[in-house]
C-alpha cells in the first residue's frame, strides 16, 4: 500500500495520469466530431425520406431557367453580348446559377428562429456541442443532398433542354466546384446571422424574407451583376452577395480564367473569413442573453 501511495506522488505517476488524461481529451474529441458528422448523416437521411418533394423542385426550376432563358434571348435579339456576357454564356450561367442555389440554399435561419420561439435553444446551449456548427453540419447534410439529388440531376435535365455549354478547362470545373462549396458557407453564415438575430428582434420573419429576396437579387442569381448600373454594380462588389451566385457562374462561364479564378476564390475567402466575426458576437451576445419567447 506504502508503495503503490508513493508511486502515485512520483513523476511517474504524475506522468501516467497525464497521459491518461490526454487520452480521455482525445476521446471526447472523437466522441465530439462523430457528433458533428452525425448531424450531417441525420440531415441528409431526413431529406432522402422526402426526396419526392425535389423531384418536383428540379421541374420547378426547370422551369425558372426556362422563363429566364427566353427572356435573356428576347432581349439579346440579334446582339451579341450584353454586360460582358456573349448569349451563350447567359444561357449557360442562367442554367448553372439556379442549380447551384439549389445546392447552397437551406432554411437554418428559420430553424434557428423556431429554435428561439420554442425555448428549445435553451436545451442545446447547454448540450456539449457548439449550436451554431452542429447548425452548419445539419446545412452541409442537407446540402450534400441537394447536389446528388438535385442539381445534378436538375442540370442534366436543364442540358437536355437549353443550350447549355460546360466548361473544358478542368482548372474551371474545379475552381467552380471548390467556390460552389464556399457559396453554401456564405450564405448559411448569413442566414445562421439572421436566425441569430430573433434574439434581439424578438420576430425576425420579415427580415429574414427580406434577406431571401435581397441574397437572389444582388447576389447575381437574377440579374448578373455586371448589368446593374456602374454605380450600384460597384456598391454590390463590396458586398458578400456577390461571392454566393456571380462569381462561381463566371469562373463555370468562362468568364473568368487562369489567375483571374484565383482572385475571385480570394474575394469568397476574405468575405467567409469577415463574416465569423459578426456570428461569432452574436452567438455570444445570444449566449449571454437568453431571452426565450416560448418560456
Amino acid at each position: 500500500m506504502f508503495n503503490a501511495l508513493s508511486e502515485a506522488g512520483s513523476p511517474r505517476g504524475n506522468r501516467d495520469a497525464g497521459v491518461e488524461g490526454q487520452r480521455d481529451k482525445r476521446s471526447e474529441r472523437r466522441l465530439l466530431l462523430q457528433a458533428y458528422f452525425d448531424f450531417i448523416r441525420i440531415r441528409f437521411l431526413t431529406m432522402l425520406a422526402y426526396r419526392l418533394n425535389y423531384y418536383t423542385g428540379i421541374l420547378i426550376y426547370s422551369l425558372n431557367i426556362g422563363v429566364n432563358y427566353f427572356t435573356w434571348k428576347a432581349i439579346y435579339g440579334q446582339g451579341e453580348s450584353l454586360g460582358g456576357f456573349t448569349a451563350s454564356q447567359m444561357t449557360t450561367y442562367v442554367a448553372v446559377s439556379w442549380m447551384a442555389r439549389a445546392f447552397y440554399f437551406n432554411n437554418l435561419d428559420r430553424e434557428i428562429s423556431s429554435d428561439i420561439r420554442d425555448g428549445s435553444i435553451a436545451i442545446q446551449f447547454i448540450r456539449p456541442y457548439n449550436y451554431v456548427l452542429a447548425k452548419m453540419m445539419q446545412g452541409l447534410g442537407e446540402g450534400m443532398f441537394r447536389f446528388m439529388l438535385f442539381m445534378i440531376p436538375g442540370m442534366a435535365l436543364a442540358m437536355l433542354l437549353f443550350p447549355v455549354r460546360l466548361p473544358h478547362d478542368p482548372a474551371a470545373w474545379a475552381g467552380f466546384l471548390v467556390m460552389l462549396f464556399f457559396s453554401f458557407l456564405i450564405n448559411s453564415q448569413l442566414n445562421v446571422i439572421t436566425g441569430l438575430l430573433a434574439f434581439f428582434v424578438e420576430n425576425n420573419e420579415g427580415l429574414m424574407r427580406m434577406k431571401r429576396v435581397v441574397v437572389d437579387l444582388f447576389s447575381g442569381l437574377i440579374i448578373p451583376i455586371s448589368l446593374f448600373p456602374g454605380w450600384l454594380s460597384a456598391i454590390l462588389k463590396l458586398l458578400p452577395f456577390q461571392a454566393i451566385t456571380y462569381l462561381p457562374g463566371s469562373v463555370f462561364t468562362g468568364r473568368v480564367q487562369g489567375v483571374g479564378i484565383w482572385n475571385v476564390f480570394g474575394v469568397q475567402l476574405i468575405w467567409f473569413a469577415l463574416l465569423l466575426i459578426p456570428l461569432f458576437w452574436l452567438y455570444r451576445a445570444a449566449r449571454q442573453r437568453l431571452f426565450v419567447q416560448g418560456g
